[in-house]
């Protein structure tokens, strides 16, 4: 080992390591690792790898949005990573790094929140063992990270429950709460290449991970050392497989969102498509909707769970190539509408027919606002709102999804709560609200029913009646606390179902929203930069915004900067909105875009967003929407190429 060390060393100085990598390295080397980890590091420094060292030992994997995601295939696999070779060509070992998702980084995840929840017990005076939920997608390496977790947590002297196979992500964060747990952990990567993998972690609520929770949690886990030992086996927890219970018990919940049923039964001539894009939508989507009564076709080749999502070259439903099959399919029978969601079911992707017939893809935002506009008026129309008690409900969403969703809300008198990106910060809106209930119908809450909850929040608190985020994540009611795609496609058939009890299609219904609200377009735009070198200039460009924010673009005046990561900033309720490295810039025709570095991904986003409003009391004509539809979204798209000098400038 000596002799490796000295090789590291060499490394460092000739500046093809660094410094980081190399403190990272002799931790991991320290740190019991196993033989296979031994025999990777071996022959990537004997190779001379060390671009893909640093790639996998810059840093420590870190929380992100909601917990940990990186590679778990490397871009160079090791011999001792392959290892046996299996049918499907997955390595027989994730990658060794700490940078990387793999057993030691997942099994300490695991131990320091172990740690963790034993310090909350013990401070809230409770005299039990921690219990924990554990599910996982399709993904490859998913199964085997679960089970090593679920073991972590018995050795460790709590309790777990694991699903039987791969499940939806929202079903864990309802699994969480119905079983009463102390938290949970999904292992997936949501619509990541095939290479990715993740650890998304819950507490009690069964919502993302926010703080003061999430950084002391954190700080648990960076304290774990690399290794440690089980406990003796007279202190281990227990282990119980989970699966058709919990299945049902969702399920159910899941049929009570549909506000008009009639309407599925009376759409008898609504043909859908869909595809799972070999994920866990499979498990319970086809079965809902044919319970529903709706004419369902699924893509067969996409049928079969397998993480390498061997059909599509992303497995992500906001692309057209992802539901390309699914359209193909659709157009053979003549469906009316396809919809796809990804790997672990939490996002959702929709394509419809227009006027035309041709088949069109709506992008998350026109979707979310579709579905906000019917529940928001459904309420109304049905009585569940009135008057008397619209102030008491409420409509959530992110202030990087569209402006549209505010104008829907305001129109009907329903107020709306922007919060920062990621589906935790609406889970932790849905918290408070809970909160705000008597404590004896907090204390039986999540057994009530959709009708019953709704009931009780516009009496004692606030009432959830949808939120979204852009990007493709929607829920519709709050016994589920993360963005569901199993209750996004039932949401989004009901509305498909309203247009077809009318002759209509959705295209139409979604003019006549932006007549009535007006038009809104939002573009939005990647920069990639992966890596140990990428990280640096993702930090660079980001941190530029704050020294150096911009003062004019495309021709145009910036009027306007909100700094979040520097700013004190209230949302509609009053809250300080915690700092994160996301900056609006508003510009002094009503453009305005959005910069924020993602927390899942190697990529800095940009949201660019536009309007055309009515004039008071009226809507827009046919020829000002057409008028709109083309010169907004040409607005926001030179908006863009005035950007681009700019971000050269500031990554120079």
């Amino acid at each position: 080992m000596d002799d490796l060390s000295s090789t590291l060393d060499a490394a460092v100085t000739r500046g093809d390591l660094l410094p980081s990598s190399r403190q990272h390295l002799a931790e991991r080397l320290a740190g019991q690792p196993s033989e296979v980890e031994k025999a990777s590091i071996r022959e990537l420094v004997d190779g001379g790898h060390w671009t893909e060292l640093n790639d996998r030992f810059f840093k420590r994997i870190s929380f992100g949005t909601s917990g940990l995601r990186g590679r778990t295939i490397g871009k160079i696999v090791t011999a001792a990573e392959r290892g046996t070779p299996r049918p499907d060509g997955r390595p027989e070992f994730p990658a060794t790094g700490t940078s990387t998702m793999n057993y030691a980084v997942a099994e300490r995840a695991t131990r320091g929140f172990v740690a963790y929840l034993k310090s909350e017990l013990a401070a809230a005076g409770v005299s039990r063992r921690p219990r924990l939920v554990f599910a996982h997608d399709t993904r490859l390496f998913s199964r085997d990270f679960a089970e090593r977790c679920a073991r972590t947590v018995i050795e460790q002297g709590g309790d777990a429950w694991l699903f039987e196979s791969h499940r939806p992500t929202p079903e864990l964060s309802f699994a969480i709460r119905h079983l009463q747990a102390d938290g949970g952990v999904m292992h997936t990567a949501s619509h990541n290449p095939p290479h990715d993998n993740g650890y998304k972690v819950y507490f009690a609520d069964g919502a993302g991970i926010i703080d003061p929770g999430a950084t002391r949690l954190s700080e648990t886990i960076a304290a774990q050392p690399p290794s440690a030992p089980p406990l003796p086996a007279s202190q281990h927890g227990t282990l119980t497989p989970i699966g058709a219970e919990i299945d049902a018990a969702y399920t159910s919940r899941l049929k009570d969102v549909i506000l008009q049923p009639d309407l599925l039964r009376a759409a008898k001539s609504l043909k859908v498509v869909y595809t799972a894009i070999h994920g866990t939508g499979g498990v319970h989507v086809p079965s809902l909707l044919r319970d529903l009564g709706v004419q369902l076709h699924t893509v067969p080749e996409q049928d079969t769970p397998d993480g390498r999502f061997p059909t599509v070259e992303s497995p992500n439903p906001e692309n057209a190539a992802a539901l390309q099959m699914a359209c193909d399919l659709a157009e053979s029978i003549g469906a009316d509408l396809v919809i796809g969601t990804d790997p672990d079911c939490d996002r959702m992707g929709v394509a419809v027919r227009d006027p035309h017939g041709k088949l069109v893809l709506l992008t998350g935002n026109q979707t979310g606002s579709l579905m906000a506009w019917y529940r928001v008026t459904t309420h109304f129309k049905l009585g569940l709102l009135d008057e008397t008690n619209k102030a008491r409900a409420v409509l959530v969403k992110t202030f990087v999804t569209t402006g549209l969703q505010d104008a829907i809300a305001r129109r009907h008198g329903l107020p709306v709560t922007n919060t920062l990106t990621g589906f935790k910060w609406i889970g932790g809106k849905q918290l408070k609200y809970e909160r705000l209930l008597p404590p004896d119908i907090q204390a039986r809450y999540r057994s009530l029913s959709v009708a019953e909850a709704r009931a009780a929040h516009l009496q004692h608190g606030r009432y959830y009646v949808f939120g979204g985020e852009e990007s493709y994540g929607y829920l519709g009611a709050d016994f589920v606390r993360d963005k569901d795609g199993n209750m996004a496609v039932l949401m989004f058939v009901e509305l498909a179902a309203l247009a077809a009890s009318q002759g209509r299609t959705v295209t139409d219904l979604l003019d006549d929203i932006h007549a009535e609200y007006g038009y809104f377009a939002e573009i939005s735009r990647d920069l990639k930069l992966e890596g140990a070198e990428g990280a640096a200039r993702i930090a660079t460009l980001v941190d530029s915004y704050a020294r150096n924010p911009p003062r004019e673009l495309d021709g145009t005046a910036v009027v306007g900067l909100r700094h979040f990561g520097i700013d004190t900033i209230h949302d509609e309720e009053g809250d300080v909105v915690p700092r994160e490295a996301l900056l609006f810039v508003e510009l002094a025709d009503g453009r305005s875009f959005a910069v924020r570095p993602s927390g899942t991904e190697p990529k800095v986003k940009y949201y660019f967003f536009g309007k055309r409003l009515p004039a008071p009391g009226s809507r827009l004509s046919t020829a000002e929407l057409a008028a709109a539809k083309s010169e907004v979204p040409a607005g926001l798209a030179r908006l863009w190429d005035s950007l681009q000098p700019d971000i050269a400038a500031r990554l120079a």
